[in-house]
């Protein structure tokens, strides 16, 4: 038998331990949710939890000038240890961070200070000898180096992208050009991500500033871009955006240029404090809640010998650092950037931000056609499936790219059934121009899979002599490539590169982590959730049930309930019972008779196909009756729908660019005596993203990682999240800590970036 070596969280006890956990620095929208995790967590393991004040968000953030004075730590010293308090999470920008680590350098000094002063006894130095301190970065500018998303960075691209939606029809209507100022005085990660996901036509960052001459360069962009039918153009400045000088691009300079050189009507919008706004988004909250559990599980493990660590998210798997090592490459950054070393300054930014910059440079400088290379290859991309936001971002990206590397770029419109069809036409740059926006799929896209049409869309592969084939798309399109690859020997016309991309709301395809769509669907959820729970204030104690999309995969569900705060999640992956909904029900009823005012219940549509979502309304209600009433809403197709998220935008964006990056490394491996020739297992694959890395693998590889049956993965790591939130919602649980975080070091030397891996 196996031995079992997983490691659970019942052998970390917190009993007798004290964790303090404060927020400084300016506010980041997840704060909240980050405290909410370590609170819970704390107490779940046995620990006594308290909140630092006026250290920000619920619990108020500050920027503490006292701290900053040896008095400050010395008075913040005593406070800790009169309430033995031993284990620090703190919550904020690398100052905070900073400071944090160096009150733990002179903790001893200051314990030492104050039994010398006769404001402790020897046991308590003895008991409080050790402090220890787990840093969680909450700043919206993602400006700390080591971790790929700080807290509040999504919802502030959130707030930006709103903005930019909005400006974008009021300028179609006018012909205009806008500039927008976006937060980020050391940092343009804001900024250039958001000219990423709005497809903005010049975007100014502190880390790279333009050439000399760049005024003359963009008027003309501007103009051509006036030329090409182009109603408005959209620049975006970070605040901190300089040129080579040192000299300060401000958003008025820009704009007096345009006028005056072109003279187009022009208007500026600085954005401000709206970023630091608003609700969080699903990303922040997961994010928040996953670090608050992990910065828990860091301090119960922490010795003397330990450094100060921060925990973090690397693609998708939680990560410890040692905070002075990531504080020291962020002021790295900066040191870079005043001896002007811009490509220095990039590259310490870290793989994330420099996948950006050059994914942005790919997509919005149009080569003149002299430039281009000549490959005399076609190349078809179309979608599969239902309809997922962020689908258009792919395909226009990878029409971009395609044409950048050669080649000619065709559209296929619905899917299969288009393609056999013949609903096949030339795409050029401009035909995509404005689509990372849009929702939905402007290609059209049907289920429909090709097993049934081989001899059609063999023939129309060969009357436009398709030589590779990009698939953006669902279960469906992961499934009709493999039926492609399947009739190579039969048909010649499909022994081409064919790569696909994962886009479902329901993230359910095998070989990856994550999929398009998926996060603007978990938006939509939580902020239904939201606006649920919020009609029940002031009203007597309700439950809600709410049932989500997701077929038979209980992703939606799982992290939509952890985003939104649910009591309970009913789901197909986890089997349950007439028992466990009793449970359920009892321990909500346990705990609407405290203060608590409402419940969240989430069932995934095909979890279970008796306990249908009217059968747990009505049990529910029946069980609850006198402590709380029940109400039911059935989320259905507005999942799909909306504008997609930035960060579908953004995944969108670099998955199809690397994926065509792919195709044309491959047509030139294939291409022999006169014609392009792919039949290997290799030739025929999905591109994912797991863990922390974005990977090519075979179809015909992942077959048996799949159940057909049910159209899911046979595993799934979400499923490993489950129990973090039935800890957060107060249920008993075993919580497998084997994939939690380990310390690393934050690489300054990368090694060769391999074809298989990239940062998001």
């Amino acid at each position: 038998m196996r031995q079992d070596t997983r490691k659970f969280f019942e052998n970390l006890s917190g009993a007798g331990k004290s964790i303090a956990v404060l927020t400084s620095g300016g506010d980041a929208q997840g704060m909240n949710a980050a405290v909410r995790a370590v609170v819970r967590m704390g107490i779940y393991v046995g620990a006594k939890v308290y909140f630092i004040h006026e250290g920000g968000t619920v619990i108020g953030s500050a920027r503490c000038k006292d701290f900053r004075t040896h008095e400050g730590r010395l008075k913040a010293a005593h406070n800790l240890v009169q309430r033995d308090i031993t284990n620090l999470c703190v919550i904020g920008g690398d100052g905070s961070l900073t400071g944090a680590n160096l009150f733990r350098e002179e903790w001893s000094s200051l314990l030492e200070e104050l039994l010398q002063q006769g404001l402790i006894d020897e046991e308590a130095t003895q008991r409080n000898s050790e402090l220890h301190i787990v840093g969680m970065v909450g700043s919206i500018d993602n400006d700390f180096c080591g971790t790929d998303m700080t807290i509040g960075t999504d919802s502030a691209l959130h707030r930006i992208i709103e903005v930019v939606d909005a400006i974008m029809t009021t300028a179609q209507s006018h012909q205009r050009t806008f500039v927008l100022e976006v937060m980020g005085r050391h940092c343009g990660y804001l900024a250039l991500v958001s000219a990423l996901a709005c497809g903005a036509d010049w975007v100014f960052i502190p880390e790279m500033p333009p050439e000399d001459g760049w005024e003359d360069n963009m008027c003309q962009k501007l103009s051509e871009n006036r030329a090409d039918k182009k109603r408005l153009n959209i620049i975006i400045v970070a605040e901190g955006a300089i040129d080579r000088h040192n000299k300060s691009i401000t958003p008025d300079y820009i704009k007096d240029l345009v006028v005056r050189r072109l003279g187009f009507d022009t208007r500026v919008t600085i954005l401000g404090h709206v970023q630091r706004g608003g609700t969080p988004s699903a990303f922040d909250r997961i994010l928040a809640s996953r670090m608050g559990v992990e910065a828990v599980l860091a301090l119960l493990e922490a010795s003397a010998n330990t450094p100060a660590c921060v925990v973090s998210l690397v693609g998708n798997q939680a990560v410890r650092l040692p905070l002075m090592e990531c504080v020291q490459m962020t002021q790295e950054v900066q040191k870079a950037m005043d001896e002007k070393k811009f490509d220095e300054a990039v590259r310490l930014r870290g793989r994330s931000f420099e996948n950006n910059l050059s994914t942005y440079r790919l997509l919005s400088f149009r080569k003149a056609d002299s430039e281009l290379p000549n490959s005399s290859f076609n190349v078809a991309v179309m979608n599969v499936g239902a309809p997922a936001a962020g689908m258009n971002a792919a395909v226009r990206s990878a029409v971009r790219v395609g044409i950048t590397e050669g080649h000619k770029m065709f559209a296929v419109n619905d899917g299969f059934e288009g393609f056999y069809k013949g609903q096949i036409k030339e795409i050029k740059w401009g035909d995509v121009g404005g689509w990372t926006g849009q929702g939905g799929s402007l290609l059209g896209t049907k289920r429909t899979l090709p097993g049934k049409h081989l001899d059609k869309i063999a023939e129309q592969m060969r009357i436009h002599n398709i030589n590779a084939l990009l698939v953006v798309g669902g279960f469906e399109a992961y499934v009709g490539l493999l039926e492609l690859s399947a009739a190579r020997d039969k048909y010649e016309e499909f022994c081409v590169p064919m790569v696909m991309v994962p886009a479902t709301v329901s993230n359910n395809i095998p070989g990856s982590d994550l999929s398009i769509g998926s996060d603007t669907a978990l938006n939509a959820i939580t902020d239904t959730c939201d606006r649920i729970k919020q009609s029940a204030s002031g009203t007597k104690r309700r439950v809600f049930i709410i049932e989500t999309m997701g077929g038979y995969c209980g992703y939606l569900a799982t992290v939509g309930g952890l985003a939104a705060g649910a009591d309970t999640v009913y789901i197909y992956e986890e089997p349950f019972d007439i028992r466990d909904l009793q449970a359920n029900v009892e321990h909500l009823t346990e705990k609407m008779k405290t203060s608590i005012q409402r419940g969240l219940v989430l069932r995934n549509e095909n979890c279970n196909e008796n306990f249908t979502t009217d059968f747990i309304y009505q049990l529910y209600s029946e069980e609850g009756r006198g402590v709380f009433d029940c109400r039911k809403n059935i989320l259905g197709h507005m999942q799909q729908g909306g504008a997609p998220s930035p960060f579908d935008r953004n995944f969108g964006t670099k998955i199809a660019a690397k994926a065509m990056q792919w195709i044309t490394r491959t047509l030139k491996e294939s291409y022999k005596g006169g014609r392009v020739f792919a039949n290997s297992e290799e030739t025929a694959c999905l591109l994912g993203m797991r863990r922390r890395t974005l990977v090519f693998q075979p179809v015909v590889q992942l077959r048996d990682e799949t159940d057909f049956v049910h159209r899911i993965p046979k595993e799934q790591w979400w499923l490993k999240l489950r129990p973090l939130m039935k800890i957060l919602a107060k249920y008993k649980t075993s919580y497998d800590v084997s994939d939690s975080g380990q310390l690393e070091h934050v690489t300054r030397v990368r090694p060769k970036d391999s074809n298989t891996s990239t940062a998001i």
